[in-house]
């Protein structure tokens, strides 16, 4: 497994709490991601140690993919992993899918996301979903700007979970940090920003047009029910399996929690306490803010600690 250099990124509704959460070195500024994992060309992060140390994520799937990933028909590396910290609401928000990111934007993906819940304050909530039942309501909608009365409002907590598919009108609110992991796109279609204006002064652009086109409607909302295996030193949760990823939480409570050889590559997030893996004669400290590429077929490792991590693959095509 080797360590990668994560981004950072200024927003709007950024804040802190990432520098007093995980303890980055943030740059001035409202910070409200960090790009943990990323092979976008507005943000690439880098391996900054092992045999391709300096290499970034896309110019190895281009290179190494088999050796490294896995054998996929896809074009381009497909996953991207954040943190995010909201200091007020997020835009209201809608992705393409794969589909729709092709013809009108000529990018490989759309945008399905995930929600880990890392910290929320008290009342934090989220807005996921709708209750409009045309095009022509969310027209109106948008004109009149009546969101509260068409959008889903959903208080979250720290440990809750939550899937975004593409098509599904999004936003998060303020007093919340969490672990996003998505398909590899920045697109955003914001359908309302509560009229906040940019350093220029200026009404931020929104894509009505678009957005209207590529939303879901009606909601269909998507439940995964997590599925949980207890075992002697920790606990194992799925908590999506479905395309386009696949999302597991470790919960390591002893020693010699086994992170099983892998037929494709992995990413891992460490959300919490810090632990000591080892594999042969290798030894390492892994903790709380650092984030990993584990290789296919790297073979077993194992994890002795108390230690949270999260780790993403690529649901089989």
């Amino acid at each position: 497994m080797y360590k990668l250099e994560p981004v950072f990124k200024e927003r709007i509704w950024g804040g802190r709490r990432l520098e007093e959460l995980f303890q980055y070195d943030l740059p001035v500024g409202k910070i409200g991601e960090c790009w943990a994992v990323s092979a976008h060309p507005s943000g690439l992060t880098r391996l900054i140690e092992g045999p391709n140390r300096g290499q970034t994520l896309d110019v190895l799937w281009a290179s190494q993919r088999l050796e490294l990933f896995g054998s996929y028909a896809l074009d381009s590396f497909p996953l991207h992993v954040k943190l995010l910290d909201s200091s007020s609401y997020l835009s209201i928000q809608v992705h393409p899918n794969d589909e729709e990111a092709r013809r009108l934007e000529n990018e490989p993906y759309g945008k399905s996301e995930c929600w880990y819940v890392l910290e929320a304050d008290e009342g934090a909530e989220v807005i996921v979903g709708h209750t409009l039942t045309c095009p022509e309501e969310l027209k109106q909608c948008a004109q009149t700007k009546d969101w509260d009365n068409c959008l889903r409002h959903i208080p979250v907590k720290r440990g809750d979970f939550l899937y975004i598919p593409s098509g599904t009108i999004h936003a998060l609110g303020p007093g919340i940090v969490l672990l996003e992991i998505q398909q590899m796109s920045d697109r955003t279609y914001r359908l309302y920003d509560y009229d906040r204006l940019d350093e220029q002064g200026n009404p931020r652009e929104l894509h009505l047009e678009k957005a209207i086109a590529v939303t879901t409607i009606p909601d269909e909302p998507v439940v995964f029910e997590p599925v949980e295996e207890v075992l002697p030193s920790g606990i194992k949760t799925t908590l999506l399996e479905a395309l386009p990823f696949t999302v597991v939480r470790h919960e390591v409570t002893g020693p010699g929690y086994l992170l099983e050889n892998h037929d494709v590559f992995r990413l891992l997030s460490v959300v919490a306490g810090e632990a000591v893996v080892r594999q042969h004669e290798m030894s390492r400290t892994i903790k709380k803010g650092e984030h990993f590429f584990i290789p296919r077929a790297s073979g077993d490792y194992s994890v002795t600690g108390e230690v949270e991590f999260v780790t993403s693959e690529v649901f089989p095509r």
